[in-house]
């Protein structure tokens, strides 16, 4: 049993210092949290529309809409027509734009690279085995969270 707690206790310390990174990577690109999120789904899915950013973060269209306007006012992203559907906008990342935030978190992201670096290449493919199926469990998991979190709110 105590084995069992020491796990909970190291994931809960690594679940907790990649969300201190996070943050800390946020500010230090003058962002808040919630824009640096947003700034990497963009980047990472290509381009958004706002209502998969909203899906995706958990926001209202309203708050989207000023996080969106925000982003774009920094200069890290731009609204582009839909080229299959020209009713709709695209959020994309601005070219280059993301140079900034890796300037912001580069060096310190080296470390990450240097305890990966460290394992055999098979460990690192089992590494990211996880990430890749880890990612999407949290966001489920993030989902659960909110739907309750309304519920509660809802019953009171």
């Amino acid at each position: 049993m105590a084995e069992h707690d020491d796990r909970r206790a190291v994931f809960r310390d690594y679940v907790d210092a990649v969300g201190l990174h996070g943050m800390a990577g946020a500010e230090a690109a003058g962002l808040q949290a919630s824009e640096w999120y947003a700034l990497s789904r963009i980047t990472l899915a290509g381009g958004l529309t706002s209502g998969e950013l909203a899906a995706g973060t958990g926001l209202t269209t309203g708050a989207t809409t000023r996080l969106i306007d925000r982003l774009e006012r920094a200069g890290y992203v731009r609204r582009t027509a839909d080229p299959g559907d020209r009713r709709k906008v695209v959020v994309e990342a601005v070219p280059g734009a993301l140079a900034q935030v890796e300037a912001a978190v580069g060096p310190a992201r080296k470390r990450i690279g240097e305890v990966l670096a460290g394992y055999t290449p098979e460990q690192q493919e089992l590494l990211f085995d996880y990430f890749r199926r880890a990612a999407p469990a949290f966001r489920e998991a993030t989902e659960e969270i909110r739907s309750a979190t309304q519920e509660r709110k809802g019953s009171r």
